[in-house]
């Protein structure tokens, strides 16, 4: 197969050619890793190799619907028996994994060949892709600016055409937040609808979800059947979808009401790039036979922000400890902007980590009132385009500051002195429209319906009900038809690598 072929193709696709006897899923692995030996030193995208796996799967006979399709697992909390799971951390670099993840054995189940896996920050925990172990990930549309984050380094292999799908997942944005940085498809599923096994139960207090980026709705969704439905670890059953998500995907989901805004308490006015996105996606929808209208943003995203990083601190203290104590890992195992946050998170009290959890239901009281009038909540996905390359770097002055106060255990005082405010800006306000989903537990999904006026990719985000993920999937098919975005060839960028 040569690689124009390949590009052309999703996974669904090449899957039915690898069923049809038109290709062999060794033929697949090496177009894949051709095109990535073509595009990855420029976008940095796999960070490990998985060469002996690969090539044992790729001649074994496989089923399901990507039979033979190559797939990158993204290298954080998706663990494939002996293969290595850093996390993004030195101090996790190189270590084997013991035991496959439930999601990673349900994707080997649809029938893929995993031959890598893909950058991301250290421990998922920034909306940029730029650990210091494995070095930046890049966008395939501008090299000198992010793919997003967590998942960058699976939306740059998709976008720049390495395979047609990768492993994703989300605990405040990181699938959506890539897929919108790089023009992919993103769906975030609502909470235990994916699970977390044999290891996890509720990352995160249920924030996070594991889940895919792609090229195509239709592949989108046939990974979602894949992995949906409960395993041993899970804290709770939900409701599952009645037929498969891919069955259903061209029944036209109805007239529907959607309201949309772009503003955000993070932001003193929305970019001009974001509110054309939104407004390009009303008019399309608007086209389509939809009742779209403006309205207020439904809930305190102010305090959202702020009780949503007060877990991800605490979080990261956890994390933090439990390596440690796993690795006996000394502060060079971890980056000072981890150690930062877990000295925060350790900042916190019992009774303070207790009232930002139960203000969540503050927003889901907020949402669900929202969704009696209206069907879909329609906002950007990134407050302004995907940002440069070190942009979010923390400064040097403030770098030695820190280290002296890790040192004399004083981290405290910046809690005091705004700190935690000033990291909610810089950090949330280029994405702050994502954690409302992962706070709330309900589904949301990322589509790339725009351009800013430089080419760069520029998605929307709709926010459903509990339970509404057929619907996202079959608003998104239709846009989809209406407003082709697959581009026949890979970006340009990532081409000329």
């Amino acid at each position: 197969m040569d690689e124009r072929e390949y590009l052309r193709h999703d996974g669904l696709a090449l899957g039915e050619l690898v069923a049809a006897g038109e290709v062999t899923a060794p033929e697949l692995l090496e177009a894949a890793r051709a095109r990535a030996r073509a595009v990855n030193p420029a976008i940095n995208a796999i960070v490990t190799w998985l060469d002996e796996h690969a090539d044992e799967r790729a001649a074994e006979p496989l089923s399901g619907p990507f039979a033979g399709v190559p797939f990158l697992l993204k290298d954080l909390h998706q663990d494939l028996a002996g293969a290595p799971t850093a996390d993004g951390c030195r101090a996790l670099a190189g270590r084997p994994a013991e035991r496959t993840s439930t999601v990673v054995q349900r994707w080997l189940d649809a029938g893929v060949v995993i031959f890598g896996k893909t950058n991301t920050p250290e421990f998922g925990s920034k909306g940029v892709t730029e650990p210091a172990l494995f070095g930046p990930s890049r966008n395939p549309w501008d090299l000198e600016r992010t793919p997003g984050g967590s998942s960058g380094g699976s939306a740059a292999a998709v976008a720049a055409g390495i395979v047609p799908v990768a492993a994703a997942s989300d605990g405040g944005g990181s699938i959506r937040i890539p897929a919108a940085c790089t023009g992919l498809v993103g769906l975030k599923a609502g909470r235990g609808l994916v699970p977390f096994g044999p290891d996890e139960s509720e990352p995160l207090g249920g924030l996070a979800t594991n889940g895919v980026v792609s090229r195509t709705v239709r592949d989108t969704a046939a990974m979602l059947d894949a992995l949906i439905g409960p395993d041993a670890m899970s804290a709770f059953s939900p409701a599952l979808p009645e037929r498969p998500l891919l069955d259903r995907l061209d029944e036209a989901p109805g007239p529907l009401r959607i309201g949309y805004t772009t503003r955000c308490a993070l932001r003193d006015q929305p970019h001009p790039e974001a509110v054309r996105a939104v407004e390009h996606a009303a008019s399309l929808l608007t086209e389509l036979g939809h009742e779209v209208e403006e309205v207020d943003p439904p809930h305190d995203d102010r305090q959202l922000a702020r009780d949503f990083l007060t877990i991800w601190f605490v979080h990261q203290a956890n994390e933090v400890d439990r390596i440690r104590r796993e690795t006996g890992a000394g502060d060079d195992g971890f980056e000072l902007d981890t150690r930062i946050m877990a000295a925060l998170g350790r900042s916190f009290g019992a009774a303070e980590l207790q009232a930002a959890q139960e203000r969540r239901r503050l927003s889901i009281g907020a949402l669900a009132g929202f969704h009696a009038s209206h069907d879909l909540l329609l906002t950007p996905t990134l407050g302004e385009p995907p940002i440069r390359v070190g942009s979010l770097a923390t400064p040097a002055p403030l770098r030695l500051i820190a280290e002296g106060m890790l040192r004399t255990r004083t981290t405290g005082v910046l809690r005091r002195v705004g700190v935690v405010d000033q990291m909610v800006e810089a950090n949330l306000a280029w994405v702050p429209y994502t954690q409302l989903a992962n706070v709330t537990g309900r589904p949301a999904i990322s589509l790339p319906l725009y351009r800013t006026s430089g080419g760069l990719p520029m998605g929307v985000q709709f926010v459903g009900r509990l339970s509404s993920e057929e619907l996202l999937l079959r608003l998104a098919r239709q846009l989809e038809v209406a407003a082709p975005w697959v581009q026949p060839l890979p970006p340009p960028a990532a081409a000329a690598a």
